[in-house]
């Protein structure tokens, strides 16, 4: 891909892998982000971006991938080549800790395979070799120190060692207590990795034994007793034989672990790729990166695009960001936009550039996911003041330069990305050349957004199909910049509004009008008529669409409850049913007692009892019971209902018994005496020959009857 350090520059691209390079968990992985460039290869372009935005959603799921710092190796792996050489107990622990990470990310990667193809067929390509992790845990123990037990040799060494330091200890103490009185307040001290009697210079020849030192006002002095000197030359041979006995033990692992040198290099590589892969996505993160839809044509379909660096900086100042949409395809090639400085059109620019750079590079992009995006295989970008001090060369010679470099390598795999396009030189002439230039672009089938105030420029975009003009909208009355992109509209420059707005006087706008050519002036004028035209009625849409969104979300919100109130209706009606159905039985209770108390005939009220229940029993059937516990529950919850929101269904209520009063008005109303009609689910035609109230007289002829007003619909 062809893309300059000056386009790098120009973008800010540097600027974007700084930050990503501070999530890097190493500083070797910082610096490959820090040299990253637009990709050659496609195929690893696209697996890049997949597994970056695989890594992104582990994330947001918050199911995490086990990924944490990791060792460098590539300083001492070479060397396992090396006869003899012998790796030490830091760099043996490297190695363990990067093989067990290499563990928990293949087990996790493989468990959750379906959620992340693209990291798992990387993982899959992995073997975890466990007798690595298990030689290193024979040789050291989890403090990273080499064990007893670790060969024969060293474990009788050790043991003697154990026992000299007995000794020594023994012989020791005996020494203080046989010259207490020789000795300063703290009685000993250590020299050399030896203890030693603190003993007072004025006595020292008192004491027996090998004089190692004194302090440093010379009041007192570090004697080796005579009783531990050749128990302590025991213990410096043993630590000599531990130390030879020590190098033999690592010799010997670090051969064992060099079989494996490949693979551990394949580790390094993977961890290092994972440490590569979660700085983007954590990058991606932050600024809201989404993976839009590949292309295999040249297409840039982008939606609620944002400027990264802006979209950060503006986060930190709780500012809100205005994002950009815009479509260029085969049959829109070519944007120039308009309007006036400070509006937005170099950042604009800058946005659709750096992201372009960012997804070529591997790096998601803050956009809307459903946004489309094609590669480019060349970015030209002519943005800012490029004046060249070295070269003793003026921005428009500069231009000038960049202009030819562009005419020789345009073709229809290009994008073009130039800021106030023509400017530096003579209006008039500058402004020819500019169209030249356009135009050569455009036969060129090269794709370009072009910023500039050059109306000769404006009017050829309008006359060729795969151009078209945009502008960034402007509030007309207040002059302010609304940083809005707008497709399909020249804009105007404002010139001589902006002037009034900054207190020009009057009289000398209304003189540089006048030495305008006429022309020209109305041009401006009607471009922004009808850019602010065209601001009012998208203002107006968008206010439709707010309404009609708002509309619907009541007419939702207003039909859910009155589901639920008619569901609740339902349920009072079962509980009213429950209710009168119990008041009967009360009722035929009150009978009996009555009828007993007149009669006293016990038998007789017993049998009429008996009879009534079998009666009921025999209306009943297996699931009565579970029916009941259910009445219960709905009972319950529908009183409970019922007191928490008495006030709320009460108001439905009567709502819908105003809705009702009005259909049935209005039903009411539609229909007269002499109307044709029919009956619903019925061909037979009749006349209505009376209203009374909600009820309805129809006239078929030979007979007459009467109907509901609601059972009949009215007909031409």
């Amino acid at each position: 891909m062809q893309v300059s350090e000056q386009t790098l520059h120009d973008l800010e691209f540097p600027k974007i892998l700084e930050k990503i390079a501070e999530f890097a968990f190493n500083e070797r992985t910082s610096q490959l982000i820090l040299e990253l460039k637009p990709y050659q290869n496609i195929s690893h372009l696209i697996q890049d971006l997949n597994t970056t935005n695989e890594y992104l959603s582990s994330f947001e799921s918050e199911n995490r991938i086990p990924f944490s710092e990791f060792y460098y190796m590539k300083d001492f792996l070479p060397r396992l080549e090396i006869e003899n050489y012998y790796l030490n107990a830091e760099q043996f622990f490297q190695i363990k800790s990067n093989s067990l990470q290499i563990k928990e990310i293949t087990k996790f990667i493989s468990k959750f395979e379906e959620y992340f193809p693209e990291l798992n067929s990387l993982v899959s390509e992995v073997v975890y070799e466990k007798e690595i992790v298990k030689e290193i845990d024979a040789v050291f123990n989890r403090h990273g120190e080499i064990k007893d037990d670790a060969s024969p040799e060293l474990f009788e060494i050790r043991k003697q060692m154990k026992q000299v330091s007995a000794r020594i200890s023994d012989l020791f103490k005996k020494s203080i207590t046989h010259n207490l009185s020789f000795l300063d307040d703290i009685k000993e001290t250590v020299v050399d990795d030896k203890r030693v009697l603190a003993v007072l210079s004025s006595v020292r020849k008192r004491v027996k034994g090998r004089l190692l030192g004194t302090s440093k006002t010379g009041s007192i002095s570090f004697i080796e007793p005579e009783s531990v000197q050749k128990p302590n030359r025991e213990l410096e041979e043993l630590k000599e034989e531990e130390s030879r006995e020590i190098i033999k033990i690592l010799r010997k692992l670090t051969a064992v672990i060099a079989v494996h040198k490949n693979l551990l290099e394949e580790y390094e590589d993977l961890l290092e790729y994972f440490d590569f892969t979660q700085a983007k996505a954590q990058f991606s993160l932050k600024i809201n990166g989404t993976l839009p839809e590949i292309k295999p044509e040249k297409i840039l379909n982008l939606t609620d695009a944002y400027h990264p660096l802006l979209y950060l900086s503006n986060s930190e100042k709780k500012l809100k960001t205005i994002p950009q949409t815009l479509r260029m395809d085969e049959n829109q090639r070519i944007i120039i936009i308009s309007g006036p400085n400070a509006g937005g059109k170099s950042i604009t620019l800058k946005t659709i550039g750096l992201n372009q750079l960012m997804i070529q590079s591997g790096i998601l992009i803050p956009v809307h996911p459903k946004s489309e995006v094609g590669f480019f295989d060349k970015i030209f970008t002519d943005i800012g003041d490029n004046q060249s001090i070295e070269n003793q060369l003026s921005t428009y010679s500069y231009r000038l330069k960049q202009m030819s470099y562009f005419i020789r390598n345009v073709d229809d795999n290009t994008l073009l990305l130039v800021d106030e396009f023509g400017t530096g030189s003579d209006p008039e002439l500058g402004g020819a050349l500019a169209e030249v230039f356009f135009e050569e672009f455009y036969e060129r089938k090269a794709f370009g957004i072009f910023t500039t105030h050059y109306t000769n420029i404006k009017i050829a975009a309008e006359n060729l199909p795969e151009a078209i003009n945009a502008s960034m909208l402007f509030d007309e009355k207040t002059l302010n910049p609304l940083y809005k992109l707008e497709i399909g509209q020249a804009g105007s420059s404002f010139t001589f509004e902006v002037a009034e707005k900054n207190k020009i006087p009057f009289r000398l706008i209304n003189r540089a009008k006048k030495k305008v050519e006429q022309d020209k002036v109305r041009l401006d004028k009607t471009i922004l008529k009808l850019q602010q035209e065209k601001f009012e009625i998208q203002k107006t849409k968008d206010q439709v669409r707010e309404l009609k969104q708002t509309s619907e979300s009541q007419s939702k919100e207003l039909e859910s409850t009155h589901e639920k109130i008619r569901e609740k209706l339902v349920d009072f009606q079962q509980l009213y049913d429950n209710e009168l159905k119990t008041l009967q039985v009360g009722k035929k209770m009150k009978d009996w007692a009555d009828d007993y108390l007149k009669s006293k005939n016990k038998k007789k009220l017993i049998g009429e009892f008996l009879k009534w229940v079998e009666m009921e029993n025999s209306k009943k059937t297996k699931s009565l019971a579970v029916e009941k516990k259910k009445e219960k529950i709905v009972q319950k919850e529908i009183q409970k209902e019922l007191k928490k929101n008495k006030e709320t269904i009460v108001e439905e209520q009567k709502k819908i018994e105003q809705k009702k009063k009005e259909i049935i008005k209005q039903t009411i109303e539609n229909l007269k005496v002499g109307d044709r009609v029919k009956i619903k689910d019925s061909n037979s035609v009749a006349t209505v020959e009376k209203i009374e109230g909600k009820s309805i007289v129809l006239n078929y002829g030979q007979f007459t009857a009467k109907i509901s007003i609601f059972d009949v619909y009215k007909i031409q």
